[in-house]
């Protein structure tokens, strides 16, 4: 073939994948083996304290550092974290929100330390609130003042970092919790829309849709490729038409849809995890396969993800997925695959008029902010259908509820194919936070955190003051008080209501049992569902909440980041009969004995312990040996035959037994 009838092939998306973990030197070395790799941009995962805005050393991270990501409690940790990586010349998206403000001063920091021209710095710091309050619980303060902070790195970036994406309005976890495609879109586009009318009058009128086109999304693909899909073209038309007709946004290109993608991990299974490889495949074609819905960046999870944190082998693997489509297929060299296909146009055009209804909802209720109790309790309802539907074999899931016998995995070698974080990198974290502490300038400190108090307080923005922070040696933990102390905190909705629930389909047999024990208690059965530690990933303890409910107990649940002591307080004040405890964050060890001890303290040790979580077999045991009464993970998806158990052990018959 000559040059002449050669295909032009497009670019190939960024290749990414989400890490971090342990510490800033650890997750560098994972950085920089996977840039060798070929992966073309970075994912940073920040562990929970630092989402939250915790130090290392408070009372809430205790079994959360560098469990779910790296933890950067200051310059110093950033530094390390971006040591041998020229900023200037990377994209780097950093998965971070209540703390956004922050972790980017971080950056922006280091990046002047290392030389680099700031104003050429490229990456994204997701920077969504509407989403945590819905879905993943990272938040910190109240919805108000979230969204005049997501105003200011956006005013910030736009002046000083004008190819940075301050802002990445998140779908993702939205489907995580149970959206569905017509919920995913409104949802997500209802945040864009009141994101985009606080920036309005922070900008001159000319440079506003310019300002638009920095926005970007980042969004979830699931296991139903055809329908998302067509999500995705979905969401391109519909943000074209916001743009332009609420917005009068009249050049095009300040229109186009920019999105980044993680493949679903929530349907990836405990179960023959081996089939998860297949899944990612299929659900990174969603969003590859139409040239005019593509994404800009992708990042898979590892086919192990369901057990736990993955090896560099097993990203590596994910990685490698994405490099076999992006440079041996022919993908990239043709035009869109779907354009006047009627089936596909007809899906788009059913998605597209759903979520215009939807949206047009939200809108009534004041918008985004002012429907987020709304949107919490659809998701919760929405999850629970999903779940029902799985539960009734309606949906079906390989390896699961259909086809479940299988040969073991030799990809689970003696490790337990997954990686462990030491328990001993807390205490080594919280010793360089303590040196830090010791040998930084004090009085820097104290005075750039009366100007970053002073900002807020006068409204003005905030991100000078947090790089003067960053540069001072602030550490997260105080940046984020002074958030606390003048904005407030805020304890979003649960979605989970306490009143009588109708739905009874199927769960007359339970809640004959639940009111026959409720009878030999005198009282009816009560159950507390806790999340101690700083977990926000709350789907789970809603729909067991929802589920008990539904059966007729009595739920004691209060949402997300609790403490041990608060949650042993509620068990003796509301005199529960079961504590059940949900942590996915993997620090389930240090958290559950903590709880044990301090419900034996308190004279509740008769009080059966039920847990849940991504649990390896060695960890279920040492719970069991605490004294814990059942361990629930992933693969217990019959939450019916998780009621029955609650009613088991609340029953004074078996109390008596033991």
């Amino acid at each position: 073939m000559t040059d002449s009838q050669t295909p032009t092939r497009d670019r190939p998306w960024l290749i990414r994948t989400y890490a971090g973990h342990s510490t800033a030197e650890a997750s560098n070395a994972l950085y920089r083996s996977n840039l060798s790799k070929g992966q073309t941009g970075l994912s940073v995962a920040f562990d929970l304290p630092t989402q939250t805005g915790y130090d290392s050393d408070h009372v809430l991270a205790r079994g959360e550092v560098g469990k779910v990501g790296v933890p950067v409690s200051h310059l110093g940790d950033m530094r390390t974290l971006f040591d041998q990586i020229p900023l200037e010349q990377m994209n780097t998206s950093m998965t971070i929100n209540a703390t956004a403000p922050w972790l980017l001063a971080l950056y922006v920091a280091v990046a002047e330390e290392q030389g680099a021209d700031v104003s050429k710095l490229q990456g994204t710091v997701q920077n969504d609130l509407i989403k945590e309050y819905l879905s993943r619980g990272t938040y910190i303060c109240p919805p108000k003042p979230s969204l005049k902070m997501i105003g200011d790195v956006a005013e910030y970036c736009y002046t000083n970092i004008p190819k940075w994406n301050p802002m990445n309005v998140c779908s993702y976890h939205l489907q995580e919790a149970g959206a569905t495609p017509e919920q995913e879109l409104s949802f997500a586009l209802a945040t864009a829309i009141a994101v985009l009318d606080e920036l309005k009058p922070r900008v001159p009128a000319e440079d506003f849709p310019a300002l638009c086109g920095r926005i970007s999304f980042f969004v979830n693909a699931g296991i139903r490729f055809v329908t998302e899909m067509c999500k995705m073209r979905a969401f391109v038309d519909l943000w074209d038409e916001i743009l332009e007709s609420r917005y009068v946004v009249e050049n095009p290109k300040f229109r186009r849809f920019r999105y980044g993608v993680q493949v679903n991990s929530l349907g990836l299974t405990e179960q023959q995890p081996e089939n998860n490889v297949y899944r990612i495949l299929i659900e990174m074609l969603a969003v590859t396969l139409s040239k005019n819905a593509r994404a800009r960046a992708v990042q898979l999870p590892a086919w192990n993800e369901a057990l736990g944190l993955p090896r560099p082998w097993d990203q590596q693997w994910s990685m490698r997925m994405q490099q076999i489509l992006a440079y041996e297929t022919d993908l990239l060299e043709f035009d869109d695959l779907f354009d006047g296909n009627p089936a596909v146009d007809r899906k788009v055009e059913a998605l597209k008029e759903g979520a215009r209804a939807e949206l047009a909802n939200l809108d009534s209720m004041g918008g985004a902010i002012g429907a987020i109790e709304y949107m919490k309790g659809r998701l919760v309802d929405s999850n629970a259908d999903r779940l029902n539907k799985i539960e009734r074999e309606e949906t079906i899931v390989v390896g699961v509820n259909k086809w479940v016998e299988g040969e073991p995995s030799p990809l689970q070698t003696e490790d337990g194919g997954i990686m462990v974080v030491d328990p001993a990198v807390e205490q080594e974290q919280i010793d360089r936070l303590n040196n830090w502490r010791t040998e930084r300038d004090a009085t820097a400190v104290t005075k750039a955190l009366a100007d970053l108090r002073a900002a807020a307080k006068e409204g003005a923005n905030v991100m000078p003051a947090s790089i003067a922070c960053a540069k001072a040696g602030v550490t997260t933990g105080e940046w984020a008080g002074e958030m606390r102390n003048v904005y407030g905190e805020y304890r979003g909705p649960t979605g989970v209501s306490k009143s009588v629930s109708n739905k009874t389909e199927g769960l007359d047999d339970i809640r004959d049992a639940v009111n026959a024990v409720s009878d030999k208690l005198g009282r009816r059965l009560k159950f507390l569902v806790g999340k101690p530690g700083l977990d926000g990933h709350s789907n789970g303890a809603e729909q067991i909440a929802f589920r008990a409910r539904d059966c007729g107990m009595e739920i004691d649940y209060e949402g997300i980041r609790l403490t041990p002591d608060q949650i042993v307080t509620a068990a003796q004040e509301n005199e529960v009969h079961v504590v059940g405890l949900s942590i996915l964050s993997g620090s389930h060890i240090p958290l559950v004995e903590d709880m044990m001890t301090k419900m034996r303290d308190a004279g509740l040790g008769h009080i059966p312990v039920i847990v849940g979580g991504i649990i390896p077999d060695d960890d279920a045991k040492r719970l069991s040996a605490m004294g814990v009464a059942k361990v629930y993970t992933p693969k217990d998806f019959e939450l019916n035959a998780i009621m029955m158990d609650i009613v088991t052990l609340a029953d004074p018959k078996a109390v008596a037994a033991e």
